[in-house]
């Protein structure tokens, strides 16, 4: 199976690349650069995509840019016509209810995809482990650490990636269950967990912002539920990121 990916070089797309190889697959990169196994393309202007998609099975669509991915979907899907080949699609859980820009994107890109005749695949996934990660490093610096009065149901990055890898091989199936991971914590749980493995000790302040967003954040919009798909928790992740 050859299985073209885009945003391959990216953090998830690099461990989507990995998987992909050991379950067999001969796998392109979609990059604007030449590299080892790059197919050079833009999603921007269309240039190289179809030259891209040649005898390809299966695409990967991870790329994504915070402002532009309607149309990028949108050029991807006008290459994809008539070729036959399986699109798959990273979303983000809750897309379609809390009141995002990004996530607005999203919906979009989700509803052209259905719509444009492409055999697809739709899965949305909760937030990776690293997200909050970084986050919480961000404010390192900072006195107190600051959190919101919210909840997360994060997952490990290679666990996304082998699901990506079980549905690129099942064939279409429309959209598929939400992703998240084993276990639900507070903000304050993560930041708490953060810090032990850390070395660091300091106040842990919680900031309530009134509006509709943190609304949805609260009641949960972003979270599948349990029990989740993946079995590495946010401790398993900073054990072995405290380590690398």
């Amino acid at each position: 199976m050859t299985t073209l990916v885009t945003g391959g070089t990216g953090r998830l797309g690099r461990h989507a690349v990995d998987a992909l190889r050991a379950h067999g697959h001969a796998v392109r990169i979609l990059s604007r650069r030449p590299g080892t196994d790059h197919v050079v393309a833009d999603l921007d202007t269309g240039d190289g995509l179809a030259a891209a998609l040649a005898g390809v099975d299966t695409v990967l669509h991870l790329a994504t840019s915070r402002s532009k991915d309607i149309g990028q979907t949108r050029r991807l899907l006008d290459a994809l016509a008539g070729t036959g080949a399986h699109l798959v699609f990273i979303s983000i859980v809750g897309v379609d209810r809390i009141p995002f820009g990004y996530y607005r994107d999203k919906v979009a890109s989700e509803q052209a995809i259905a719509a444009s005749g492409v055999p697809y695949t739709i899965i949305r996934v909760a937030q990776f482990h690293g997200f909050v990660s970084e986050f919480l490093d961000a404010e390192r610096r900072l006195p107190v650490t600051l959190v919101l009065p919210i909840s997360a149901q994060t997952i490990h990055l290679p666990e996304v990636a082998e699901r990506l890898v079980e549905l690129a091989e099942a064939g279409p199936q429309g959209r598929v269950a939400d992703l998240g991971g084993p276990e639900q914590l507070t903000l304050r749980a993560y930041a708490q967990q953060w810090q032990e493995a850390h070395g660091i000790r300091r106040p842990i302040w919680t900031l309530h912002l009134p509006g509709k967003l943190m609304k949805e954040f609260r009641s949960g919009a972003h979270m599948p539920g349990l029990p989740g798909a993946g079995h590495v928790t946010f401790r398993d992740y900073l054990a072995e990121e405290v380590t690398r």
